[in-house]
Formats: structure tokens, C-alpha cells, sequence
């Protein structure tokens, strides 16, 4: 496993993915589904971890999914995806996905959640990734939050 030495500010990978709710991407209700949005949120931290990295990233978790509103055809979905915290091969990416009406500019926030990613080599195998130094106070509990819900999530898989 190399060794890296630079750190990235969370500015420099951070993420930005624009879609339009089409019919295919709803419910017979016309409401956004589910698995859809987390499927661009996956893809839009993979992005992000991806930039950050420099490598293929591989998505390893995904934690504490919350759907705050739905969306519905037509609507626009803006997701933006940044690190929080970078440890040896992974990092953790926080998503958060808003939705507005096309003739209204105001973005209502939809869902968010936590990704974890690690950085996969040329073999597949797990690669040392540069740290994440954080800038502005909410990256800094952004930060320092990511290494407990990492040990949680730990706790709760040797439980499993």
C-alpha cells in the first residue's frame, strides 16, 4: 500500500449532480421512488470520493437514509456530495439531495445520508487515500462525527 502525504480540503472534491424527475424515475403516484434517488446519491459520492482519491472507489456502506419529502415528475433534483473524513482506505461522504419545482426557485432539502467508500487499486485492492484536512467549523464536527459513526457502524456489524 503506497503512502501519501498531502492532504485535500473537502472544497476540492466536493460535488454537484443536477436530474429531472421523468416518469420512469416515479411511482404510479408520480412520486420520485426511493431507490432511484439513492442510486444518484451512490453515484454522486462515488464521484466525489473518486475526485478526492484519485482511484476507483467502491461504495462499502451506506448509513442512516432519511427521506424528508418526496419529489414528483417533472421536479429538478440537486445533490451535493462532499467528504467528511478520510481515514487509511476509505472515506466518508456526506450526501444531501434537494428538489425544487421548475417554476419555483427555491430548493426544499429531500434526503441525506452518509457513504462510506474505499479506494480500490489497479488489482482491487484497497489503496491508501489522502486525508482530509478540515477548513470551515461544520467541516471540523462534520469531521470529528465520521470517526464515531465509523465505530458505531463497527459495533453494530460484530453485533450482526
Amino acid at each position: 500500500m503506497k503512502k501519501l502525504k498531502n492532504n485535500k480540503i473537502s472544497a476540492e472534491s466536493s460535488i454537484i449532480k443536477t436530474e429531472v424527475v421523468c416518469p420512469n424515475d416515479t411511482n404510479p403516484m408520480g412520486m420520485l421512488k426511493g431507490g432511484r434517488l439513492v442510486e444518484w446519491m451512490d453515484v454522486t459520492a462515488a464521484v466525489c470520493a473518486q475526485t478526492h482519491a484519485g482511484n476507483i472507489c467502491v461504495t462499502a456502506s451506506i448509513n442512516h437514509v432519511d427521506f424528508n419529502t418526496s419529489a414528483t415528475v417533472g421536479d429538478i433534483i440537486t445533490i451535493h456530495a462532499k467528504i467528511t473524513r478520510a481515514f487509511t482506505t476509505s472515506m466518508e461522504i456526506f450526501v444531501q439531495a434537494f428538489a425544487r419545482k421548475v417554476t419555483n426557485l427555491k430548493n426544499y432539502l429531500i434526503s441525506e445520508a452518509y457513504f462510506t467508500f474505499v479506494a480500490i487499486d489497479e488489482k482491487g485492492k484497497a489503496t491508501s487515500v489522502l486525508k482530509m484536512k478540515p477548513v470551515a467549523a461544520s467541516e471540523k464536527r462534520q469531521y470529528a462525527a465520521a470517526l464515531h459513526r465509523k465505530k458505531r457502524s463497527r459495533a453494530i456489524r460484530s453485533v450482526m
